[in-house]
């Protein structure tokens, strides 16, 4: 005779329901923090409790709490409620502790197996762009040319397009003016004598501005196309890039492709992790 079920069993079949249930107090807690930071500025307590949905008292009872601690602090001329000293401090460790290589690596895993084909992980370096990590794809080949610890050309590369188009004139001037006296521009076609121009490089950074992501096709391997997303922190700054490549015709790197929104989406997550805000999601 079937024995009828214990109330362990009964326990184990009704864990997954509740294994991922949370403290509500503390999200609404945190809701009330959000609303703060995203205003940016010291609110009223009415302001605060009118975004929030929830009733003055209720919200005053956190607000209290949170002064005890230092995460909120009420300002003694208008007795409105801004973060406090604490929250700095949060906010400080959590960018010591990001680390763009760890967060990157699992994702760069993901893209390359989404889409068979090579992914680097760039930062600026001393000498200029530098792949630091890489992952293969299924259809890719070795890329014996692009090893870690390569630098990478500003103008002949999608990664080196990304920093020229998002780090400060200062750290790329030099660098940049090297390659101008030297290099070819693909509209060019690759004809001897024709340099970079000024408007030349201009073109590069409004293209990579507007879409968000970089590309480059043919300039630094014959019959390879690149793309390229940066990776922010939380302060809006450029810190590293992911890359995808592979040959003409395997890779679709239109800007608008579903691999370069791919990569894209992927970079924002990562700077996500970071502490960065995308500013037209937060203008929405």
């Amino acid at each position: 005779m079937a024995r009828p079920a214990g109330k362990a069993e009964k326990n184990s079949e009704q864990a997954p329901a509740t294994a991922r249930r949370g403290i509500q107090s503390i999200e609404v807690g945190f809701r009330i923090l959000d609303v703060i930071r995203k205003t940016g500025r010291p609110m009223p307590l009415k302001e605060i409790a009118d975004a929030c949905a929830l009733t003055v008292p209720n919200v005053h009872y956190y607000l209290v709490s949170f002064q005890k601690v230092g995460v909120v602090q009420q300002h003694a001329d208008t007795g409105h409620y801004g973060l406090g000293p604490y929250a700095l401090r949060l906010g400080l460790a959590a960018l010591e502790q990001f680390d763009v290589f760890t967060t990157a690596r699992p994702i760069m895993a993901e893209v390359a197996a989404a889409t068979g084909h090579t992914v680097f992980l760039g930062v600026w370096g001393n000498k200029g762009p530098t792949i630091v990590y890489r992952v293969e794809g299924s259809r890719s080949r070795p890329l014996l040319e692009l090893r870690v610890g390569t630098v990478m050309p500003l103008l002949s590369s999608a990664l080196g397009r990304n920093f020229l188009a998002h780090l400060p004139d200062a750290l790329t001037r030099e660098l940049l003016e090297q390659e101008m006296a030297s290099s070819v521009p693909e509209s060019h076609g690759g004809t001897a004598g024709n340099a970079y121009t000024m408007a030349d490089v201009q073109a590069i950074r409004d293209e990579v501005q507007k879409h968000h992501i970089s590309r480059c096709r043919h300039a630094l391997l014959p019959h390879f196309t690149s793309l390229s997303a940066p990776i922010f922190d939380m302060l809006g700054e450029m810190k590293a890039a992911i890359t995808l490549m592979g040959p003409v015709g395997a890779v679709d790197d239109d800007l608008e492709s579903a691999t370069a929104r791919l990569l894209s989406e992927k970079a924002r997550s990562i700077s996500a992790t970071a502490g960065w805000v995308d500013p037209e999601a937060a203008a929405i």
